[in-house]
């Protein structure tokens, strides 16, 4: 007999598509905030440091500034709707959060989901980073 899957509900109620309260600002390359401050995570990117990368710290590279303005251009003026996803695919159990506690999104703004969008435009590179 198969056991039940305790992580089911979790995924059910992660798979559900959130709106994010407007308007959405980028905070960074690869992070949204959303009208009430709350922070969202892009899944699956990373984006460079808009003030530099600090010492110790491994960082994607590239123009933080500009990766920071290609995600505002994508959101300005549009409603952008997220889905909460595993932030770590490859452990075990349902990681919703990344270790700052911001929750872990696939989002879309005007039909484009917005991380693949990062990727296509060389703003930001895949994470996690394949060594």
């Amino acid at each position: 007999m198969d056991r039940p899957d305790p992580w089911q509900a979790v995924r059910m109620i992660a798979a559900a598509l959130l709106t994010l309260c407007a308007p959405s600002v980028a905070v960074d390359g690869d992070t949204i905030k959303d009208c009430n401050g709350k922070l969202w995570r892009l899944a699956r990117i990373d984006a460079p440091e808009t003030h530099g990368c600090r010492k110790g710290r491994r960082c994607a590279p590239g123009d933080g500034k500009a990766s920071k303005a290609a995600l505002a251009r994508m959101i300005r003026g549009r409603a952008v709707r997220c889905r909460i996803v595993d932030a770590l695919p490859d452990r075990p159990g349902f990681q919703s959060r990344d270790p700052y506690g911001r929750p872990v999104v696939r989002c879309w703004a005007g039909g484009v989901e917005l991380g693949p969008a990062m990727l296509r435009g060389g703003w930001a590179v895949r994470w996690p980073i394949e060594r």
